[in-house]
């Protein structure tokens, strides 16, 4: 039995679990056996017919059409379903919910932030993503790593993260409250930094804080009119590449928040990790991102219910026309050859629904097995495990889900998830709420 201490009170894991805390995230001791209809493949994208994965503990020790059986193994019989790994968000906001962003940080506390963060965790892991990329608390500092923490000790339920603490920004730059009075000094969303020396130095303390990685915001605010869009860049070329070798010292990276051209060119021949939301890049740009492997995070989804949810019918236009522009940059990037990595943005629009992201991506030019290979490969890849999650493979953690349908002929499967798996332990066995009846 595993004892935990809870404030001053030292409980076992038994007890906690009669309160839901942590059985669902504890492996089980004997091993396990998955038996679906289907097996996704993902590197080959096709399916295998039937499916069974072999777990022990937190990890696979087989899977293909059949596994062998150990006495006494638990087998969990998914009918129809296909078992495939869980799915990966390069780019969330567990910080954010729906209508509260501008002004989270005027009313409502960090402790109150981070609850709803643990809420918006469980919600994602529920929806079958297993492992995501937090891109910046929004004003919260480094109220993320507790929630890793609490996550990787089994407190609360929750994904995998990487978590980069609040993002970094100039002064007067894109996450700066510049629409307030000046004079109350309104809480900037990101931590300043204006020149290189400033970079590492905050880099330094959110790495003492317990980031991951560094979430930095390259391009100011967008400007879209007559079919162009324009955003001031925020850092050099100079000033990304110290950053980035301030990351690389400690073994980490850089993800830049950046939407058009001259900002992605900087942020290129610096060499970070990934261009988000990539709205606009040139021919140049996209052959040194296929070159260096950096990888471009379209977030469609947010561009989406930004227009279904617009203020007025002019703010919605402008939305769609700004989404169909980012669409067609998109195509073009595909024929380029640039890495693509999946990431919704989600926070802002509810938390668990942000596979709709998937199908935007299938929607918009890229085939459904390459847009699991883009979420399930190259994540694993930009989030820093590859080799163990992202496949269905041995010695890769047991994060694995079910859902309804073939994903490589109708990508919205991927909404329908009806179990989900993470380091070996069952987190859901039936239909989300809304989905239909099913045991949970």
């Amino acid at each position: 039995m595993r004892w935990v201490w809870i404030g001053k009170c030292l409980l076992s894991t038994a007890a906690l679990c009669a309160t839901g805390a942590l059985c669902a995230q504890t492996p089980p001791s004997r091993a396990t056996v998955l038996h679906a209809a289907h097996l996704l493949d993902v590197e080959r994208g096709a399916l295998l017919s039937p499916g069974e994965v072999l777990i022990q503990g937190a990890r696979i020790v087989a899977a293909g059409q059949t596994v062998s059986r150990p006495a006494g193994a638990a087998v969990i019989d998914l009918g129809t379903a296909t078992l495939m790994p869980g799915l990966i968000d390069a780019h969330v906001h567990l910080f954010l919910h729906p209508g509260a962003e501008d002004l989270q940080t005027v009313v409502e506390s960090v402790p109150e932030r981070t609850i709803l963060a643990e809420l918006a965790a469980r919600a994602d892991l529920e929806a079958g993503f297993t492992a995501e990329r937090d891109m910046g608390t929004e004003g919260a500092g480094s109220a993320d790593t507790a929630v890793r923490n609490a996550i990787n000790a089994g407190l609360i339920p929750g994904p995998r993260m990487r978590m980069s603490g609040n993002a970094i920004s100039i002064t007067g730059g894109h996450e700066d409250a510049i629409a307030f009075n000046p004079a109350e000094h309104i809480s900037s969303n990101a931590t300043y930094a204006d020149n290189a020396q400033q970079l590492v130095a905050v880099m330094r303390e959110q790495r003492k804080q317990g980031s991951d990685f560094a979430k930095i915001y390259e391009t100011g605010e967008d400007h879209f009119a007559n079919g162009t869009l324009t955003s001031p860049y925020q850092y050099t070329e100079a000033e990304l590449a110290v950053a980035v070798a301030e990351a690389a010292r400690v073994g980490t990276r850089v993800g830049v928040h950046c939407t058009a051209e001259p900002g992605a060119a900087f942020a290129a021949e610096a060499g970070v990790a990934s261009i988000d939301h990539a709205y606009q890049l040139s021919p140049q740009t996209m052959a040194l991102m296929k070159q260096k492997g950096i990888y471009a995070v379209p977030t469609f989804a947010i561009s989406e219910y930004f227009a279904a949810h617009a203020a007025s019918p002019a703010v919605a236009r402008r939305e769609q026309a700004l989404l169909a522009f980012h669409a067609a940059q998109f195509r073009q990037q595909l024929a380029a050859g640039v890495p693509m990595a999946v990431g919704s943005d989600v926070g802002p629009f509810p938390h668990g629904t942000q596979a709709r992201e998937l199908e935007l991506m299938v929607q918009y030019g890229m085939p459904a097995p390459e847009v699991l290979r883009a979420d399930l490969l190259n994540g694993a890849r930009l989030l820093g495990w590859e080799g163990e999650i992202g496949q269905l493979k041995p010695g890769f953690y047991a994060d694995v889900i079910a859902v309804d349908g073939d994903p490589l002929t109708d990508i919205s499967a991927v909404r329908r998830v009806r179990f989900v798996m993470k380091d070996g332990a069952v987190v859901r066995n039936g239909p989300a709420p809304g989905q239909g009846d099913g045991e949970k």
